[in-house]
C-alpha cells in the first residue's frame, strides 16, 4: 500500500490508526452520518444560545458573545479551509486509491455514490469549528462540566469524520487543537472586552 507521504513514520502511523478506527459497527453508518451533519445539531445550537442569554444577563453582553462566536467560526474555518487545505494538499483517505480496498466509506440514504468529501483533508474543518465553539461557549457558560460535555461533543464530531472515511486521525487532532486554541483566544478577547478577569 503506497499512500501519499508514505515513508514518513508519522504518516504511516496516522494511516494505521485511521484503518483501526474506521471499521463499521451496527448502526454506525446512519448515526455517524447524522452526527457529522451541521443541521442535526441545530436544537443544541439554539439551546446554547438561550443558555448564554440567561447566563450573560443582558443583551449587550450576549450580542458581544455572538460576535465572539462568529469570530471563532471565521478563524477556524478560514485557516482550515482556505489556508491549510490548499497549502498542504493532503488527499482525504476517501480519495486515496491505495486505501480503497480497506477503507469503510458511507453511502447516505437516497444517494448512489459514497460520500467522499472534498479533495483535501488537512486539517479537519469540522473538528476545528466545533472544538472552537466548544471551548468558547463552554468558557462563556462557566467551564466545568459544561465545557467538558461540549469538548466531548466536538470530539464525537471529529470521530464521525474518521468513521465516514473522510479524515485521518491526524487531520482531526490538528483541527481540534487549532479550534481549541482559537476558541480560547476568542474567549479571552470577550473577557477583556467585558472587563472580566479570566
Amino acid at each position: 500500500m503506497e499512500v501519499a507521504g508514505a515513508g514518513n513514520a508519522l504518516v504511516e502511523a496516522d494511516v494505521a490508526l485511521m484503518l483501526a478506527l474506521n471499521g463499521p459497527w451496527p448502526g454506525g453508518d446512519l448515526l455517524m452520518w447524522w452526527v457529522s451533519q451541521t443541521w442535526f445539531w441545530v436544537p443544541l445550537y439554539v439551546l446554547l444560545l438561550v443558555a448564554l442569554r440567561r447566563r450573560l444577563g443582558n443583551w449587550a453582553r450576549w450580542g458581544w458573545a455572538l460576535v465572539a462566536i462568529a469570530m471563532s467560526l471565521a478563524g477556524t474555518d478560514l485557516v482550515s479551509a482556505r489556508i491549510a487545505k490548499p497549502m498542504v494538499e493532503r488527499p482525504r483517505p476517501s480519495h486515496e486509491p491505495a486505501l480503497a480496498a480497506e477503507l469503510h466509506v458511507v453511502t447516505p440514504a437516497g444517494r448512489t455514490e459514497p460520500y467522499r468529501g472534498g479533495a483535501y483533508g488537512f486539517f479537519s474543518s469540522h473538528a476545528a469549528n466545533h472544538m472552537g465553539i466548544a471551548v468558547l461557549v463552554g468558557g462563556l457558560l462557566g467551564g466545568g462540566w459544561t465545557l467538558g460535555a461540549l469538548v466531548a461533543w466536538a470530539l464525537l464530531i471529529g470521530y464521525s469524520r474518521i468513521y465516514l472515511g473522510v479524515h485521518y486521525p491526524g487531520d482531526v487532532l490538528v483541527g481540534a487543537a487549532w479550534g481549541a486554541r482559537w476558541g480560547g483566544v476568542c474567549w479571552w478577547v470577550w473577557n477583556r472586552l467585558m472587563g472580566v478577569r479570566a
